[in-house]
């Protein structure tokens, strides 16, 4: 028996690691590591000895036979991924990170991290492999975990599970959370120094892309939307228009589908998840029958992910189809295996009847959303046409209207600048040098604010990693300046400016 990978993989790689057989790909030093959608097992070397399911944090490993309905899809999705490879050269165990040593000084090091996502989780958690280490999280929500908490479909409660990793890692010894704390509002970088020998960043990208076509402003970004029914406190006053028939979505990412999957979803099903107890009241009375994802390209540029797209097409009680002649393969390049599996899939869901069904999700491709009107959408027909070593979607001269009482757009993430910080405004990025912030007194970054929005929860993983280990090399060099006060003292001045932030405690 084999064991197989499913939708929530997570890509962290502590799988890879628990592997005795080297049977999980790809791993954090192969090329394909931070784009591959997720990890595959190989069927011809996995010796079914249960280790990966064991240290896989989100429950994505199960054996093939007890595999269910949905999950049926990624026997073959991992199996194919290695039908054209050859083990030949790959050693026996994947590699092993090496540990983090510190020379001896005065004070171990003793990090502040903003921010409490994952990509901060798994910096505290490298960081704490120092004997004696100590780090100081400062989220400025009242509860931790940022995306991994706030911006995970309720129903994808597998995903979810990864928070049960970070409870681990705040658990032990050295971590310490304080919730309720801004910083640039109610700290600031320099204070922060004066009590730790560097600061890691750790913000992501907060901001939504924007819609630039007129009528714009009618748009509900779909982050906000998310935010809504995952109960964030910014968002939870919030009300939507779902009184008409059809919502669309503008943007074709995972959240676009998370989205329409949630608008489509039968509300008794969200009972049984953690959604927001007045968004799950407000789905309960939807009149949405039809959700439209759309796209102004074809199908080979679609921006969601095979395990995304197979959890939709498998959905419960949905109907989910693509119109035939909207999947113009122009420029796709079908060897690249999670691109051939997403193809093969939706030439299925064009074949499919939704008629009859009691909810759908329509996937369109080849429409540029051109003006929101008060009652819907006029996108520009395009035709794709392949120049210059690329594919560009050109106008036709088409307009088609689509109605709607809920239009959103999901067009991606940006970062904001960073108070005290150098910012890319072309990148949305911090300007750094392996996590090192340029020209910045002991700044470092890590996640999307040091990457851009792209990988996933676990590809956080390795990102910090790389700047925990720089943080450590410049604190072994003598860069950093010891701290010149107790964090105790800087609790004390925070309580006198929030006295309702929580400090101090250890998170378990």
């Amino acid at each position: 028996m084999t064991h197989v990978v499913t939708q929530s993989c997570c890509n962290d790689a502590s799988c890879v690691q628990a592997c005795p057989v080297n049977c999980i790909h790809p791993t954090p030093d192969e090329p394909d590591f931070h784009t591959a959608e997720m990890l595959y097992v190989d069927p011809r070397a996995c010796v079914d000895c249960g280790a990966c399911v064991t240290a896989c944090p989100v429950g994505a490993i199960v054996p093939h036979r007890r595999l269910e309905g949905a999950q049926l899809p990624f026997l073959e999705i991992n199996a194919d991924f290695y039908r054209d490879r050859s083990r030949d050269g790959l050693p026996v165990l994947a590699p092993v990170p090496p540990r983090l040593k510190v020379r001896a000084r005065p004070t171990p090091p003793r990090v502040a991290i903003v921010g409490s996502g994952p990509a901060a989780m798994y910096a505290a958690d490298e960081v704490l492999t120092v004997p004696g280490a100590r780090v100081d999280v400062y989220e400025k929500l009242p509860a931790p975990y940022g995306l991994a908490r706030a911006g995970v479909a309720p129903d994808h409660q597998g995903t979810r599970r990864v928070t049960r990793q970070f409870d681990t890692i705040a658990a032990q010894p050295g971590f310490h959370l304080h919730t309720g704390v801004e910083v640039g509002r109610d700290v600031t970088h320099g204070e922060l120094l004066r009590h730790h020998h560097a600061v890691v960043y750790a913000v992501g990208a907060s901001a939504d892309r924007r819609l630039t076509v007129p009528g714009a402003e009618a748009a509900v970004p779909a982050t906000e939307f998310t935010a809504w029914y995952n109960g964030h406190p910014d968002h939870a006053h919030r009300a939507f228009d779902l009184s008409h028939r059809r919502a669309v979505v503008i943007g074709n990412g995972n959240v676009a589908l998370d989205v329409a999957r949630v608008l489509t979803a039968d509300p008794d099903r969200l009972a049984a998840t953690d959604i927001s107890p007045a968004a799950l009241a407000a789905l309960r009375g939807s009149r949405i029958e039809e959700v439209w994802v759309v796209g102004r390209r074809g199908p080979a540029h679609s921006a969601f992910t095979l395990p995304e797209l197979v959890g939709l097409a498998n959905a419960p009680d949905v109907a989910v189809s693509v119109p035939a002649a909207d999947l113009d393969l122009t420029g796709a390049d079908e060897t690249s295996h999670s691109l051939r599996h997403k193809l093969r899939l939706l030439r299925e869901l064009a074949g499919r009847d939704a008629a009859g069904a009691r909810r759908r999700v329509v996937l369109r491709y080849l429409l540029a959303p051109q003006r929101l009107t008060g009652d819907g959408v006029d996108f520009a027909r395009t035709a794709l046409e392949a120049r210059d070593g690329a594919v560009h979607a050109v106008p036709t001269g088409e307009v088609e209207h689509v109605e709607a009482g809920l239009v959103l757009a999901s067009i991606g993430y940006r970062a904001l600048p960073v108070p005290g910080l150098p910012f890319d405004e072309a990148s949305g990025t911090v300007p750094h040098t392996a996590g090192r912030v340029t020209d910045a007194d002991a700044a470092y970054v890590t996640g999307w604010i040091k990457r851009g929005p792209t990988g996933f929860i676990g590809t956080n993983k390795s990102c910090a990693r790389e700047t925990v280990a720089t943080l450590v090399r410049d604190y072994n060099e003598g860069l950093l300046t010891e701290p010149a006060a107790d964090v105790a003292e800087l609790e004390a001045l925070l309580r006198s400016r929030r006295p309702d932030a929580v400090l101090g405690a250890a998170y378990a």
